[in-house]
């Protein structure tokens, strides 16, 4: 049997990692400023981090919901102190797409109603057609099979009140910094604006945090920045430092009914295990605080080199933005200077690197850019 071939892949087998190098079959070192789409947040094979999931694999490693689950409970309130969070409720899932897709059920169940606003070149997640082939009206009532959606342009607060006017919204969606839209940010008047005008209409505001949050941003959450409270926060990849684990935050505002939402797997022992090891990490090594201090120096950085059209990001959450293509530049980062990278379209570099990077080797990338830089 053949992989079900949907990805582009370079020839490249990594077989180990520590903090933030990893190592192929051939023993060639290179530096991860990529972290696997921004899910290693404490570092590959953090020695703390293996010693939770060994031990929990030891005792147990899943049972469904059914039963009490107390690492559920330590995860809740260690995240709700770390993330400023502590009066909302948490549910758990498995990934990114599945935080949204109950984001938005919840918003459609609270209000009654089933059109979203988005915005331009935001990514929420590939399952969204899931719950329009659910034929259970108990479950997707009043989702009514579909959302309809209107994508509107980012900051700009005044397209959104008239979409909002019409009275007929459940949600407004949005990232905290767009990822795969390259690095684009709201603005925190935007946001603060959004919030308020949410708040006048009964819309639910959801803050997709899923690459921006869990500290990448410089704050535990990219839209705290702005100085607001959303209505539900999303999350996942750097919640399990590469274990798949996805949350809600859920404001005290919407009420649990029983069966309203479900999972197998989500917040499994492992799961959890995993999640509660990245906390206690992140609060012990200061990588929130780190994640601004090497973030900032490295925007810095790239700011002052020459022929870049513009960089972008807050954090270790950065874009870096070329008037051309930037295949051949990053071919070149990955295979002359032994360095991975990200991209989010045609023309921009991705950098979302472990949590962990320090600023020796923030300045190493630093010199292999420049040389790839020279050499373009």
């Amino acid at each position: 049997m053949k992989l079900f071939d949907v990805y582009p892949l370079f020839d490249i087998n990594v077989v180990r990692g520590k903090g933030c190098r990893v190592y192929d079959d051939k023993d060639n070192e290179y530096l991860d400023l990529y972290g696997g789409h921004a899910v290693i947040s404490v570092g590959h094979t953090h020695p703390y981090y293996l010693d939770k999931i060994t031990r929990q694999v030891g005792q147990l490693s899943f049972y469904s919901n059914s039963v009490v689950n107390k690492l559920q409970v330590e995860l809740a309130e260690k995240l709700g102190r770390a993330s400023g969070y502590d009066d909302y409720s948490l549910f758990l899932i498995n990934s990114g797409a599945e935080a949204n897709e109950n984001a938005l059920k919840l918003a459609s169940f609270h209000t009654g109603k089933k059109k979203v606003v988005a915005f331009a070149h935001s990514f929420h997640g590939r399952t969204s057609a899931a719950v329009n082939v659910t034929d259970n009206p108990k479950i997707i009532a009043p989702i009514n099979k579909t959302f309809e959606v209107a994508y509107l342009p980012l900051n700009d607060i005044d397209a959104v009140r008239r979409e909002l006017s019409g009275g007929d919204v459940c949600a407004v969606i949005i990232e905290g910094i767009q990822g795969v839209g390259g690095i684009q940010l709201p603005s925190d008047e935007f946001l603060q604006q959004l919030r308020a005008l949410c708040t006048e209409t009964g819309v639910v505001l959801i803050l997709d945090e899923i690459q921006s949050g869990y500290g990448r941003s410089g704050k535990f959450f990219a839209h705290q920045y702005a100085g607001i409270r959303p209505d539900i926060i999303t999350m996942a990849k750097g919640m399990g430092n590469g274990f798949p684990i996805g949350g809600l935050l859920i404001s005290p505002m919407f009420t649990p009914v029983y069966g309203m939402l479900g999972t197998t797997f989500g917040g499994n022992h492992l799961a959890c295990a995993a999640a509660i090891a990245v906390l206690d990490i992140m609060e012990k090594e200061q990588l929130v605080e780190n994640a601004a201090k090497v973030g900032a120096w490295l925007i810095e950085q790239l700011k002052a080199l020459p022929g870049i059209k513009e960089v972008r990001g807050r954090g270790l959450m950065i874009g870096i933005e070329f008037d051309e293509s930037i295949k051949e530049l990053r071919r070149s980062l990955l295979f002359d200077q032994k360095v991975f990278t990200g991209v989010a379209g045609t023309t921009v570099i991705r950098l979302l690197p472990p949590l962990v990077l320090t600023l020796d080797e923030a300045a190493e990338f630093m010199e292999r850019f420049k040389r790839i830089l020279s050499n373009a």
